[in-house]
């Protein structure tokens, strides 16, 4: 046991007596921790700890309800223990000041913690609560007013609340298929129904009527969703047929199923634009829409449904690769290098090779060059009722065996880990080019490019030229009934959505990110110069350049019903013949056989 010495001549304290036998000098007495300095330390460090919790709480894409509670409470008791860490340290200072007990540091540290803390948390406490405040007003607000709309959800597309007619909760139906769900805009006594398989278009809607007030006081647009899940085309095609005030006014088609209702069995129910009182021809020509989109859309000539996605598709390439292997990454020189815009591979192969021998793959597999077959094409699939494999489409199959027993590609699954990892320059042989519209950037390479910033993955290294081939991929084309009694109101919201090219028109503000915060390709040429197409991940080049081009580059005269269906064959055939189980002649029977066998043609 150590014992006190005496400070003066180092004689050892003698049965705790306070003076020095020696030399009478007074030991020192021994000093306790000031307990109010310990405390407030302790309770400084308990408001940090709240308030990283309540960061942690709501610093999520998904704040959940109950997180939102639990941040709530913890940036409270945050500041509780800001004041108390701090009064309680000032106090424990003042008490060591007395001589009487030690332990200042503490005191200062609780006081330097909790005036920290608490410069965090105050504003956020006061962000919350008022966002608290905000939510239920506006809860309350769009309950009392019959239209209720969630907050989007991070990982699922942000659906509506279900709301009947009689304002009960939803049931299912005998054949336990969930029922459509509804949210409305406008409270005007003129009824609109808009039906929609994405969640999109009634947030256009939404839109519309907060830049024209008029329109909502004038109309009430109800808009219906039903998911592809549960089977939007057959409850669409009843409605359509069984007319009547349940018919919707609006209505809306996917690429894959648009051919139905624009020249196929249901085209008879779609209205001619000009029918509405729209002078389409003309707008169609001052907007430079995409000449593929307005192909689609027409019946006989008439113009019957437009988009307001352009989906062309470009080359998406790594500037790193191009430097490397060819000693450039200006997109005009690589648009020469691969042949683009040539309707032919010849000069891809040839860079294919040179890209191969300096140890990259030129694309990820073969389904990466076949999206682009699946819309370009010199002719129908059927004719005459007959399957009829255009000249492109069958020189696709060679195509796909020269990736293959080249070693081209790096025979990846789209959608797969791996083909991410490619994006994002992990895999093990890196690969030069994807293909794709704007979408394809936004929703699709960015996040998987192992960044956010410049020099972060791959973030800032790709750049965008015209493909050899024209395509498009995706895209959804808007309706109206020929049997509305809104074509005033219906034409007004579809000009809106598909021919405004000024700055406040749907498409001027899904180019520029002023709806969603990503970079989205739209129909009008005349919107997309004029809009801001500088995209960091592509180093800074301005992408509607390219995609302009892009979206003027494929046809859409030669689209059938089965489209999709065919597609599907064809692509199963072809990869058996490339993986070596068909010869190919057996691979287009068997494709033939297929289709014959499972489509109506």
């Amino acid at each position: 046991m150590l014992m006190n010495k005496c400070p003066v001549c180092g004689a050892p304290q003698v049965d705790q007596l306070p003076f020095c036998d020696t030399c009478g000098n007074r030991f020192p007495e021994k000093r306790k921790f000031s307990k109010l300095c310990v405390i407030g330390f302790g309770i400084a460090l308990a408001s940090v700890a709240c308030c990283l919790a309540g960061f942690w709480c709501t610093d999520f894409g998904n704040v959940t309800p109950f997180l939102f509670k639990v941040a709530v409470v913890a940036y409270i008791l945050a500041v509780g223990f800001c004041v108390a860490g701090i009064i309680l340290s000032c106090k424990g200072i003042s008490e060591v000041r007395s001589g009487k007990v030690k332990g200042s540091p503490f005191g200062i540290v609780g006081i330097v913690l909790s005036a920290l803390a608490g410069i965090f948390v105050l504003p956020l406490t006061l962000i919350v609560g008022c966002e608290a405040i905000l939510c239920q007003a506006f809860e309350d607000l769009s309950s009392s007013s019959g239209s209720r709309y969630e907050v989007p959800d991070y990982t699922e597309p942000p659906w509506y609340t279900t709301e009947s007619e009689t304002e009960t909760e939803p049931t299912e139906t005998e054949d336990d298929e969930p029922e459509p769900q509804f949210v409305t805009y406008g409270t005007g006594p003129e009824k609109i129904e808009l039906w929609t398989y994405t969640y999109e278009v009634p947030e256009f809607i939404e839109q519309y009527i907060r830049q024209n007030p008029e329109f909502g006081e004038m109309y009430t647009v109800k808009c219906t969703f039903i998911s592809r899940d549960c089977d939007y085309e057959r409850v669409l095609d009843e409605a359509l047929a069984n007319g009547g005030d349940q018919a919707p006014d609006i209505y809306v088609a996917n690429v894959e199923f648009v051919y139905k209702y624009s020249q196929g069995e249901m085209a008879e129910y779609a209205s001619a634009y000009r029918d509405l009182g729209i002078d389409v021809d003309k707008k169609i020509e001052d907007a430079e829409i995409a000449p593929y989109t307005v192909e689609i859309g027409s019946r006989d000539g008439e113009v019957v449904a437009l988009g307001y996605e352009g989906t062309g598709c470009a080359m998406i390439y790594n500037a790193d690769i191009a430097r490397d292997v060819f000693g450039t990454d200006d997109p005009a020189e690589i648009e020469k290098i691969i042949g683009a815009g040539t309707g032919n591979w010849d000069k891809f192969l040839e860079a294919s090779e040179i890209l191969k021998s300096k140890g990259y793959a030129a694309v990820s597999d073969t389904s990466a060059i076949w999206q682009l077959y699946t819309t370009t094409t010199d002719s129908a699939w059927v004719a005459d009722g007959q399957i009829n494999i255009s000249t492109d489409r069958e020189g696709y199959i060679d195509l796909a065996k020269t990736l293959k027993d080249n070693d081209y590609s790096n025979n990846t699954v789209m959608w797969s880990e791996e083909w991410f990892n490619e994006m994002s320059g992990v895999s093990d042989r890196k690969v030069f080019a994807f293909f794709g519209p704007v979408w394809f950037i936004s929703y699709i390479m960015e996040g998987n490019s192992g960044g956010s910033y410049v020099d972060e993955g791959t973030y800032g290294q790709w750049r965008v030229c015209r493909p050899p081939v024209s395509s498009y991929w995706g895209g959804t084309w808007i309706f109206a009934n020929k049997d509305t009694d809104q074509k005033e109101g219906v034409a007004e919201l579809i000009e809106w959505i598909t021919l405004d090219t000024s700055d406040t028109g749907l498409q001027y503000l899904l180019a520029n990110k002023m709806i969603y915060d990503y970079q989205q390709g739209v129909a009008s040429g005349v919107v997309m110069a004029k809009s801001d197409g500088v995209s960091d991940f592509c180093g800074g080049q301005n992408v509607y350049e390219a995609y302009i081009e892009c979206n003027n580059m494929p046809s859409g005269k030669y689209l059938t019903e089965n489209d999709n269906l065919i597609n599907n064959y064809f692509k199963q055939a072809v990869d058996m013949y490339v993986n070596g189980d068909l010869t190919r002649d057996e691979a287009i029977e068997y494709f033939k056989n297929s289709v014959y066998d499972n489509v109506v043609i």
